[in-house]
């Protein structure tokens, strides 16, 4: 069955289980998710549902942003997304969609923003090994051969070397639902995930699953 939300990360801490072990959670606040719209194979060629997720501040939106509320009679959200649900049919507009979409026990996916870290060099970025520090030596954090000379004679396509990192769309696979509170729309989840506090997340039922 396809599930999916969106969620706000609000950080990690840990809990304790069942049989007393330590369990290190990721705290997310998932949904609640308003229905804005619904998408049928027929019109669009496939199914889903358009919903909106987080405050909004109404003197920030341009009036295209804020129409798509104002047509269905609905307070605007900070973010439209469209989800991919197995019961997108039975869904209605101005309906929530809530954090008892997953419980506890489900294994799902998490797709976020990983931090962005700016420039970094090979060692940081790839963690390649830095040469000797004693002194002498001319070579510490460099990032060494390019390759041969004569054969290709170029810098090979996907070369590891100094650039940009982070600030990527990262997909964190089979992920345990520690526990699923629908009151407070709290999700916790085993482990991190990508992104800083307060980054925004899609989360949906593992393609893992069954294996």
């Amino acid at each position: 069955m396809k599930k999916a939300i969106i969620a706000k990360k609000l950080g990690m801490t840990q809990i304790f289980g069942e049989k007393g072990e330590l369990i290190p959670v990721t705290v997310l606040t998932a949904g609640p998710c308003v229905v804005l719209g619904k998408l049928t194979v027929e019109k669009n060629g496939y199914s889903a549902v358009r919903v909106g997720f987080g405050e909004a501040k109404a003197r920030l939106l341009n009036k295209p942003y804020k129409g798509q509320f104002v047509k269905v009679k609905l307070v605007p959200k900070k973010l439209i997304r469209e989800l991919k649900l197995e019961t997108s049919d039975q869904y209605e507009i101005g309906d929530e969609i809530k954090a008892d979409m997953f419980a506890s026990g489900d294994r799902v996916d998490v797709c976020g923003i990983s931090k962005g870290k700016g420039f970094q060099g090979a060692i940081k970025r790839y963690g390649q090994h830095r040469g000797p520090m004693s002194h002498g030596s001319k070579y510490h954090r460099g990032l060494g051969s390019m390759g041969s000379g004569t054969t290709p004679g170029r810098v090979k396509k996907g070369k590891h070397m100094p650039g940009h990192m982070g600030h990527k769309r990262i997909t964190v696979q089979n992920l345990l639902v520690v526990r699923s509170d629908a009151s407070k729309n709290l999700l916790l989840v085993k482990g991190p995930i990508p992104g800083a506090k307060g980054a925004i997340v899609a989360i949906k039922n593992t393609v893992k699953e069954n294996k």
